[in-house]
C-alpha cells in the first residue's frame, strides 16, 4: 500500500446514544471475519470503546482527538494505527457524540465532522429511526448541509420497525441521494452494560465482551451491507502525510530503563502512545497489576498508574497490603493520572490505598466533565513548571484536599485559576488525563527521570 493509502470509513450519529458502538465494533468484527485486517479508532478521548473495538479488531484500539494532539497529528496517528503492528486493509473510525459536536465554545473543533475532514474520511451515518418516518431523509440532508467539506456517503439505519417502516425510510432517503447500507431491526440481545461513566470496560467483562462482539458481528453481517462500506471506505483519497513515529517525538534518553505500568481491571484507561513514546524514549514497559501482583517489576525506576474504575475495585486494591507497602516505600518517579490519583491517596472510600499522597477520596453523585486547558505549577517528572497542555477530566470523585501545597496543574481558559493535583518533585498525580503524544516531551522527561 502507498504512503499515505488508507480505505476508511468514519461511523458518525446524529447525536449520542443511536448505536454507534454497537455498529462500529460489530462492523469491525464482520469485516475481520472477511480475513481483512482492520485497524480500529475512536474519536474524542473515551478509553472504553477502543476496548471493545480492540476485541473486535485484534488488535489495539487507538484514539483521535484533536484537542489532546494537535490538528497537525491527527492524520499522522491514523496513519500509525493502521500500520502497527501490521498494515491494515482498511480503518474504521467511530465518532464522538453527534456529527457536529465539538469542544465546548469552540465550534466544530474535536468533532466527528471535523476529524473526517482532517482526514479526508467518508461517513456512514447511523440514524435511530425509532418513532421517525420520512423526516429521517430531512435530518440527514440537513446535516450535509450544516458543513459541506464533509461527505455522508450512505446511511445504517438502526431500530428500524418493520419491514415496511424500512420502505418508508429508503424511500424518502432516495429522495435526497442518500444512499442506504445497512437496516438494523429493535433488538436487545446485543446490548452493552452501562455504569455511571458509561459503558463497562471490556477488560472487566472478558468472556461475555467477547459474546457481545461475536453477536454484534452476526448482527452487521445479517443487516449491513458489507461490500457497500467497503467501496465507501475505498473511495477515501490519499493521504499527504508521512505516519507518525514515536522515535521522532523524543530523544532516547536511556537504555531499557524498567518502567512499571499499571494495567489491570482497576486500570484500564491508556493511549496505547503512552508505552510507544516510552520504549523511544529508551523506556523497558512492563505491565503490573496493583489488585494480584504482590510487588513491583523487580528493578522497577518508574511507575505509571493511568485512569480506570479504582472505585468498583477499591477492596481489591487496598486488600493486597503487600504491593500498597512496595509502592509505598517506592521512592522513584510516579506520573499518575485520576485512578492512579486515588490510588496514591491515603484513602478511598474509607478504605486504606497507598498514601503517598496526603488526601481522602471519595464517590460523589456529581460529574466532572470536559476539556481542560493546564499550566505546569511546577518542575516535575512530566512537566517544566510552566509548560501548558491540553487535557480531559471525567469522573465522579473528589479528593480531600483537591491539591497539595503545589499543584499539579493551574488550570487556564474557561476554569483559569483553579488548582488541580498534587506535585512533590518525584510524585505528579491529578485527575487531568493528557495524551503523551501531544505532549511527548513527558515521555522523554519522565525516562529521563527515572534514568
Amino acid at each position: 500500500m502507498s504512503r499515505g493509502r488508507l480505505p476508511r470509513v468514519v461511523i458518525a450519529a446524529p447525536a449520542s446514544g443511536t448505536g454507534k458502538t454497537m455498529v462500529a465494533t460489530g462492523l469491525l468484527a464482520a469485516l475481520r471475519r472477511q480475513g481483512l485486517e482492520v485497524s480500529c479508532h475512536k474519536i474524542g478521548p473515551d478509553y472504553i470503546d477502543p476496548g471493545y473495538h480492540a476485541l473486535a479488531a485484534g488488535r489495539v484500539g487507538r484514539n483521535l482527538d484533536a484537542w489532546l494532539v494537535g490538528e497537525q497529528r491527527i492524520a499522522p496517528l491514523l496513519l500509525h494505527g493502521a500500520r502497527t503492528p501490521r498494515q491494515a486493509d482498511i480503518a474504521v473510525i467511530e465518532g464522538v457524540m453527534g456529527l457536529h459536536d465539538g469542544a465546548v465554545g469552540r465550534g466544530n473543533f474535536a468533532s466527528t465532522a471535523h476529524i473526517a475532514k482532517l482526514t479526508g474520511s467518508p461517513v456512514l451515518l447511523v440514524l435511530d429511526t425509532t418513532a421517525q418516518g420520512r423526516s429521517a431523509a430531512a435530518l440527514v440532508l440537513g446535516m450535509q448541509l450544516f458543513d459541506k467539506d464533509i461527505r455522508i456517503a450512505g446511511v445504517i439505519l438502526n431500530r428500524v420497525g418493520s419491514d415496511r417502516h424500512e420502505r418508508l425510510l429508503r424511500d424518502a432517503l432516495a429522495e435526497v441521494g442518500t444512499p442506504v447500507v445497512g437496516a438494523i431491526g429493535r433488538s436487545d440481545a446485543v446490548v452493552t452494560p452501562s455504569r455511571h461513566l458509561g459503558l463497562i470496560p471490556a477488560a472487566e467483562r472478558h468472556g461475555e465482551a467477547e459474546r457481545t462482539v461475536t453477536a454484534l458481528a452476526d448482527l452487521i453481517e445479517s443487516s449491513v451491507d458489507l461490500a457497500a462500506v467497503r467501496a465507501v471506505a475505498e473511495s477515501a483519497p490519499d493521504l499527504d502525510v508521512a505516519p507518525w513515529n514515536p522515535v521522532d517525538e523524543v530523544e532516547c534518553a536511556g537504555s531499557d530503563v524498567p518502567i512499571a505500568v499499571a494495567s489491570g481491571p482497576a486500570f484500564t484507561f491508556s493511549y496505547a502512545e503512552t508505552s510507544e513514546l516510552l520504549t523511544a524514549a529508551g523506556a523497558l514497559v512492563t505491565p503490573f497489576d496493583p489488585t494480584r501482583d504482590a510487588a513491583l517489576p523487580v528493578g522497577t525506576a518508574g511507575v505509571v498508574i493511568g485512569g480506570g474504575f479504582p472505585e468498583l475495585h477499591a477492596e481489591a486494591l487496598s486488600d493486597n497490603a503487600l504491593l500498597r507497602a512496595d509502592l509505598a516505600e517506592f521512592d522513584g518517579p510516579i506520573a499518575a493520572e485520576c485512578a492512579g490519583l486515588l490510588y496514591l491517596a491515603a484513602e478511598l472510600d474509607g478504605k486504606p490505598m497507598v498514601g503517598k499522597l496526603d488526601a481522602h477520596a471519595r464517590m460523589t453523585r456529581r460529574l466532572t466533565l470536559g476539556y481542560r486547558e493546564a499550566i505546569a505549577e511546577s518542575d516535575s517528572p512530566v512537566a517544566r513548571a510552566g509548560e501548558r497542555v491540553h487535557g480531559h477530566e471525567f469522573h465522579r470523585t473528589v479528593t480531600d484536599p483537591g491539591h497539595g501545597d503545589v499543584a499539579a496543574w493551574l488550570y487556564a481558559g474557561e476554569h483559569r485559576g483553579a488548582r488541580q493535583g498534587f506535585s512533590t518533585g518525584r510524585i505528579h498525580a491529578s485527575y487531568l488525563h493528557t495524551h503523551w503524544a501531544g505532549q511527548p516531551s513527558a515521555a522523554q522527561r519522565f525516562v529521563q527521570a527515572c534514568r
